[in-house]
């Protein structure tokens, strides 16, 4: 059995597309990050490469093992939207952005890559560390969904309807043969 804490980084506060721009995290409420240390296990810690995710995760290893950062965790990369507002780039081409936001799959933003693409790439990260017994991700948005959405069995559309805050826990289990899904964007 692998049981999986998803947590999300902490906030940017960017209002803006944010993928593979390395924004940093604010992690000053140490309220938050308190609560959410005393709420996950003592278990390995694995990052996304980004910043973000990395900080969020150190702050967390101070009493737990620390693995690698992983690329593969990463957050969905948005190309030309990278740090664009759905308002400008729905003005630069308003069908690709519908497109790419309603029917979540093949559509790519220019430069970027397509759910599918972030899908592949999580679920091949997620397979190679799935040899923990028990182990945190500490990852993005997109990079959350697309894990939700394998487990679930669901579809792109139907993970992006769900919402994951910033230093949210999602957990999930996986016996080798199916997967349970606890809490989903829990705040502690």
């Amino acid at each position: 059995m692998t049981r999986l804490h998803l947590v999300r980084h902490g906030p940017t506060h960017a209002k803006a597309m944010i993928g593979w721009t390395d924004l940093p995290a604010d992690l000053s409420d140490f309220a938050a990050l308190n609560r959410l240390d005393a709420h996950l296990p003592i278990a390995p810690v694995v990052s996304s490469d980004l910043g973000r995710a990395i900080s969020t995760a150190d702050w967390l290893s101070a009493t737990r093992p620390r693995l690698p950062h992983h690329p593969g965790f990463r957050e969905i990369h948005f190309g030309r939207w990278e740090g664009q507002t759905f308002a400008t780039a729905e003005a630069e081409n308003p069908a690709l952005i519908r497109a790419y936001w309603d029917n979540p799959g093949t559509i790519a933003p220019p430069g970027g890559e397509s759910w599918n693409d972030l899908a592949s790439r999580v679920w091949a990260a997620l397979d190679r560390h799935m040899h923990h017994h028990e182990l945190i991700i500490v990852a993005h948005f997109g990079t959350i969904l697309a894990i939700l959405q394998r487990a679930l069995g669901i579809s792109a559309g139907a993970a992006l309807g769900h919402h994951i805050d910033n230093l949210s826990v999602t957990d999930l289990a996986w016996d080798g043969t199916v997967w349970t899904v606890g809490q989903i964007n829990h705040r502690p």
